[in-house]
């Protein structure tokens, strides 16, 4: 029988980015994701939610759906947090929960830029290639992200 490897079931990523708040600000929204991260091809809201909830179908290029509910929004504090609700093809762990976080620079060296960061909180049944695959995701979508407003 194999045993499983301890792993811290949260992950962290961080980026400045070379673009003044609003700039970044203005994609950090469930249904906008595609317009960013090379790895989704489309986003689409999920009909049939409750009026007072904001599903979206995410398509990544290699197949996989995932419906992400936004969980919390601040247009004062600059932060969403989103959870997984379903995945196809299922998921090897039984929930994440994920907050971006944006800070504007306002003095030093990056002034005028912009601070991300976007963690995520697995259940307990994630295991280390859960958490390493969403830390290489995160990266890859917050260069994606700085690409896009540089431009």
């Amino acid at each position: 029988m194999a045993s499983r490897i301890p792993t811290s079931t949260s992950v962290t990523e961080s980026a400045v980015i070379s673009a003044p708040f609003g700039a970044v600000w203005h994609h950090i929204k469930l249904a906008s994701f595609p317009n960013f991260w090379t790895a989704l091809s489309k986003a689409e809201p999920v009909h049939g939610a409750s009026s007072d909830t904001d599903i979206v179908k995410w398509t990544f290029k290699d197949g996989t759906e995932l419906e992400v509910k936004l969980e919390a929004h601040s247009a004062i504090d600059h932060y969403i947090t989103y959870s997984v609700i379903s995945a196809k093809p299922q998921l090897s762990y039984s929930s994440v929960v994920s907050t971006i976080r944006l800070f504007p620079i306002t003095s030093g060296h990056h002034e005028g830029q912009t601070f991300i960061q976007w963690s995520g909180n697995f259940s307990s049944d994630a295991d280390a290639g859960v958490i390493e695959d969403a830390k290489f995701k995160r990266r890859e979508a917050l260069a994606d992200l700085a690409k896009l407003v540089k431009k």
